[in-house]
């Protein structure tokens, strides 16, 4: 009998049928799946399919008096780990923004106090209508995380744009970040007795290297002070150990930081700008590149060999500043060495998601993990964050959560975003 239970929401849309995958292979991670099947769900998938993939019983009725005798829909809402939503339609989306609970699902939504994901799909102009946007972004001001649709062609001739619903091996691999979260939230990021940071399937990104950057840089002014940024190198770190826990082969380019090496990790130890450049760049090629360091746009032109005294009455020394360079961009820009997935970091104290989306095609990144690094929200050197994942598609806004569970959730949607490239290749 597994100890791992998530109850499986399916609604009523064509992709109700990427539910069966989904559920075989959840059970293949010994993850027991509860399936509650909306009623326009039956007109897609039926109880006796799921009921046989899952080797559970199939929850259809709100008032079924035998389901309720033997389990009830407070305890079916209440004894999984997680309440997984997918396909949700806008109906379904409606009914939890508004706090309905006419039906079964709505009513198991409601009775929750676990965490939720939700995986919409509907047609293109249904998932941009204002209604719906509007809903997401209660859903996730409610702390529901919400899984971006995919853009591509839909069962309706003609119809192309943003309302797919994700693919099997990134809905699999949001579920198991999902699960692994809470655990995440309560317990420090360490290295287990195998050496391996905990809370990843630890063969997620086998055979892939993942390069990251991390901490401040510090450009000398001379030999005793410099010019630096406040980074921890917290986020980084944790990324970089969320990889090795994946299964990648991991380097770790770090400016000056207080944090032990992660173990498992190649780990590259810089000063400057310019060192950090150079290692990124002796590290290619790499599958993907995770750029959390938060490099000193300016350094001094000419630092000094001594020491700069000041004397009584002097004036302070002028530096003559010149601009560093510019290592996401130089590394996106870098031709067939380019990793085939680019992920920046953009720390910013006001217009976070705006500067982001900016950030994203001036750098020419893949995505762009935005946050708000003002003094009040404690992000920077703290232990929790609260991020902005833009891409082409958008902006997704994740729930605030310890570091080492963002780095888990963004492995996890790297992972998937190879395992559907390989999808799609084959």
């Amino acid at each position: 009998m597994t100890d791992r239970r998530i109850v499986l929401i399916i609604g009523g849309g064509i992709a109700a049928y990427k539910c069966l995958d989904l559920i075989r292979r959840l059970k293949e991670r010994g993850i027991g799946v509860r399936v509650v099947l909306t009623r326009a769900a039956e007109q897609f998938v039926t109880p006796l399919s799921v009921g046989a993939l899952s080797n559970e019983p199939v929850f259809t009725n709100l008032f079924d008096l035998n389901a309720e005798r033997e389990i009830g829909h407070i305890r079916l809402s209440r004894e999984a780990e997680l309440i997984v939503v997918a396909p949700a339609t806008a109906d379904l989306l409606a009914k939890m923004a508004g706090g309905h609970a006419d039906d079964l699902a709505s009513t198991v939504l409601m009775a929750t106090d676990k965490p939720v994901l939700v995986a919409p799909a509907m047609n293109p102009r249904m998932w941009m209508h204002p209604a719906t946007q509007r809903n997401v972004a209660q859903l996730r001001a409610d702390g529901i995380t919400v899984i971006e649709p995919a853009v591509g062609e839909m069962a309706e001739r003609g119809e192309a744009g943003p309302g797919r619903l994700p693919e099997v091996p990134e809905l699999l691999a949001a579920i198991l970040a999902a699960l692994d979260r809470s655990k995440a939230r309560a317990i420090p990021l360490t290295a287990s007795k195998t050496g391996r940071a905990s809370g990843l399937p630890a063969q997620l990104l086998a055979g892939r290297h993942v390069l990251v950057t991390s901490g401040p840089t510090h450009e000398p002014i001379d030999p005793v002070r410099y010019i630096a940024n406040r980074s921890s190198g917290k986020q980084g770190h944790a990324i970089a150990a969320a990889a090795a826990a994946a299964g990648a082969r991991v380097t770790l380019i770090s400016g000056p930081v207080s944090l032990p090496d992660p173990a498992g990790v190649d780990v590259v130890h810089v000063e400057t700008a310019a060192q950090m450049l150079e290692a990124a760049q002796s590290a290619l090629p790499a599958d993907a590149g995770i750029f959390t360091a938060a490099v000193a746009d300016w350094r001094v032109a000419t630092p000094g060999t001594q020491k700069i005294k000041k004397s009584v009455g002097a004036k302070a020394p002028k530096l003559s500043l010149t601009e560093n360079p510019d290592i996401l961009k130089t590394i996106a820009a870098s031709g067939p060495s380019r990793p085939q997935l680019i992920v920046g970091f953009a720390a910013e104290t006001n217009d976070v998601a705006e500067y982001a989306a900016g950030k994203l095609k001036s750098k020419n990144a893949d995505w762009i993990v935005a946050n708000d690094v003002s003094p009040e929200t404690g992000i920077m050197g703290g232990d929790h964050n609260l991020v902005h994942l833009v891409t082409v598609n958008g902006v997704e806004t994740w729930p605030e959560m310890s570091k080492s569970a963002v780095a888990e959730q963004l492995i996890a949607r790297i992972a998937a975003h190879f395992a559907s490239r390989k999808d799609a290749a084959e």
